[in-house]
């Protein structure tokens, strides 16, 4: 055998081999962590095993692998609604989602590879209506403890029933119509107002109270004094009648002189006449 014939040979086995690995290589394909995979037949549509991580076989132009992503991500999803007493409510809820892996053939055979886009913002609506709907726009402030748990119970038990899991859902965004906020404002005012006319009767109150005290404490002296002259008859005039005269002389005759009273009669002693020594 010549050297031609050798290398034409070798030639041949080495094309014969990247053909063989072209082939193959063709009828590879990966998952990666975090994913799954589903095969779509073109004979037999979605077969029913899912494939998990790695590397795997399948048959080119008959087989086609379809790769979902099992690991949870998140979504926002506005909703404007009505409360209770008819006041509009703009919330957004944040969820946390991800594909059940034993159901993806069924996800994939019913709503596609884009079954969060078709489902999420529909049953997210849904539910949020029909809770938001059952409370005030108070009861959605002070109770958002309330509606947020009743909002998850209901939302999760819709999402099941698609195949797909919600690992965590909380109200990001909560406002109300201008109408309401300008209603609520108005309201803290008034109750301010409120406050500072209260505070003004109470304070008039305990005035008027003070004031009626202090009158009742003058009308008891009043009648403490009254009484006391009735008892004490003509002799309390005429002993008032004495202190006063008694101011008078000594502010007339000068310190030192005194004024004795004695059975009923006036003397002065020792009163020299004015004009003498």
């Amino acid at each position: 055998m010549s050297a031609a014939q050798i290398f034409n040979r070798i030639g041949q086995f080495g094309l014969g081999v990247a053909l063989v690995g072209g082939v193959v290589n063709s009828a590879l394909y990966n998952v990666d962590g975090g994913h799954r995979a589903v095969i779509f037949d073109r004979f037999s549509g979605i077969k029913k095993q899912v494939i998990g991580e790695g590397t795997h076989f399948f048959i080119p132009w008959v087989q086609r692998p379809v790769i979902f992503d099992v690991r949870s991500r998140p979504r926002n999803v506005p909703v404007v609604t009505g409360s209770k007493d008819l006041q509009n409510v703009n919330i957004t809820l944040r969820i946390l989602f991800r594909p059940v892996p034993d159901q993806l053939p069924k996800i994939y055979t019913i709503l596609g590879p884009d079954y969060e886009e078709r489902v999420l913002p529909s049953i997210t609506t849904e539910v949020l209506k029909a809770v938001v709907a059952q409370f005030d726009a108070g009861e959605l402030i002070t109770q958002r403890d309330l509606v947020s748990q009743k909002v998850s119970d209901d939302l999760t038990e819709r999402a099941a029933q698609f195949g797909v899991i919600l690992d965590d859902i909380s109200i990001t965004h909560l406002t109300f119509g201008r109408e309401f906020t300008q209603a609520v404002e108005l309201k803290q005012v008034a109750q301010q107002e409120a406050e500072k006319a209260r505070f003004l009767v109470e304070k008039a109150e305990q005035t008027k109270k003070a004031t009626v005290i202090s009158a009742e404490g003058d009308a008891q002296a009043a009648i403490l004094l009254a009484k006391a002259f009735g008892d004490a008859g003509e002799g309390l005039v005429e002993l008032h009648e004495l202190k006063l005269l008694k101011i008078l002389l000594i502010n007339y005759l000068g310190l030192g002189r005194y004024l004795i009273y004695q059975g009923g009669q006036n003397l002065l002693l020792n009163v020299p006449t004015p004009g003498n020594n």
